[in-house]
């Protein structure tokens, strides 16, 4: 199990690498990996580990050193990331109701639900472009506006919209400066800093909002009833 994760560590922070060899070898066989990694990795909730932003990147890098096609790879990651999220919602909405369906059950916060309900209501479309770009976040968001029940139309339409934003601005990126002398000198720097910065970002977030959340309940336990 060690090796295992060591090996999963190793592939993570060194994918540049291991894409090239795996192209090298396997050839068109390439695409489908990818496709596969983007899905489970948006798509399946126990998965949040796996490369996302780098691995993107990487991609633009090798479609820029004429390895993979552009065109082809942003079609089937794109396609990957909004399958993956819409699954993700509907293991959300499926699991949801059975857990919380006894109300009076000490593992069921009926007021918690309704407010993670509210919330995904009036900010879900945000939170879920926004957490194309955050690790872990990204694999989880979609599960609770799932199990928030989020309107499906209001998910799609913004699930879509993200996954354009997050497939094609990553690769493209990667594709135009993926192969400048400084950023491959710097390539392992850069693969620490999309994996760190944006799950730094998400922990700030979460730590603020929590913050929020306790201040808010402290002034209402001190609210003087009206008489």
């Amino acid at each position: 199990m060690t090796e295992v994760l060591m090996q999963l560590v190793d592939f993570i922070l060194n994918v540049d690498v291991h894409l090239r060899a795996f192209v090298q070898t396997y050839g068109a066989w390439v695409y489908a990996l990818l496709f596969l990694i983007v899905f489970v990795e948006t798509g399946v909730v126990v998965m949040p580990f796996l490369p996302g932003d780098s691995l993107l990147f990487v991609v633009g890098t090798l479609c820029g050193a004429g390895l993979l096609n552009l065109p082809l790879v942003m079609a089937l990651l794109f396609v990957a990331a909004v399958l993956g999220d819409q699954v993700n919602y509907s293991i959300g909405r499926a699991v949801g109701p059975r857990v919380w369906q006894w109300e009076k059950s000490r593992w069921f916060n009926k007021r918690a639900f309704d407010q993670a309900h509210a919330f995904y209501e009036k900010h879900g479309g945000i939170t879920i472009v926004l957490a194309r770009f955050m690790p872990f976040v990204r694999t989880f968001a979609p599960f609770v506006a799932g199990v928030a029940e989020m309107n499906r139309a209001r998910f799609t339409a913004y699930n879509v919209g993200g996954g354009a934003l997050w497939v094609g601005g990553l690769t493209l990126a990667g594709y135009l400066f993926g192969n400048l002398p400084w950023v491959q000198t710097n390539l392992s720097t850069i693969i620490w800093a999309l994996i760190l910065v944006p799950g730094l970002i998400a922990v700030v977030g979460a730590w603020k909002a929590r913050r929020a959340d306790v201040s808010v309940a402290a002034s209402a336990g001190h609210r003087v009833p009206p008489a």
